[in-house]
């Protein structure tokens, strides 16, 4: 079946929950584009993510995230796999929810740890103990990522292609940001 977004379709969820993976995957299944509000960052900055945060602090890479996320949101209907602190905002909830639709990708902290446990790549997980600030992250934010439109569990047994079904139909359901082409 062949759909139409009417919205753009923001993942959320923790590092290692699938954003871009999925993302990429969902992408492909709707024929629209993917974007990654991360790489639009790095694109724009020059820098990596993690250079960013370095040189010049949390706060202004979440500042700059906001803008990235709002600028993509007024553009073409998209998928757009966002930072895993990126819903944490306030402003961001609001932006996406007024100009598109969130789905918190739901993976439990067993299979994020078992999926970022030997990358280097994840800035707040670079200290002495990385489980225990995973853990302490996972509690923080499940309550923010809750208030997502839609919600799609993710199980360790299910590969890319099965959990961008299983978001597909979570989206199929809502008439708001998909219809089917006919």
């Amino acid at each position: 079946m062949n759909w139409k977004l009417k919205k753009t379709v923001v993942l959320v969820g923790m590092m290692g929950a699938g954003k871009t993976a999925v993302g990429k995957a969902l992408a492909v299944r709707l024929n629209a584009p993917f974007l990654d509000s991360d790489a639009e960052i790095v694109k724009a900055a020059n820098r990596t993510i993690a250079e960013i945060f370095e040189r010049d602090g949390e706060p202004f890479f979440r500042d700059r995230e906001t803008e990235v996320i709002d600028r993509l949101l007024e553009e073409e209907c998209c998928v757009l796999s966002t930072g895993g602190g990126a819903f944490l905002s306030d402003k961001n909830r609001a932006l996406i929810s007024d100009k598109g639709v969130s789905v918190w990708l739901n993976a439990d902290l067993d299979l994020l740890w078992s999926r970022v446990k030997h990358k280097n790549t994840r800035p707040l997980l670079r200290v002495a103990k990385p489980y225990a600030k995973l853990k302490e992250l996972y509690d923080q934010r499940v309550p923010l990522y809750a208030q997502a439109d839609l919600s799609v569990p993710a199980h360790p047994d299910y590969s890319i292609e099965m959990m961008a079904e299983q978001v597909l139909e979570a989206l199929s359901a809502r008439s708001d940001v998909m219809e089917k082409n006919t």
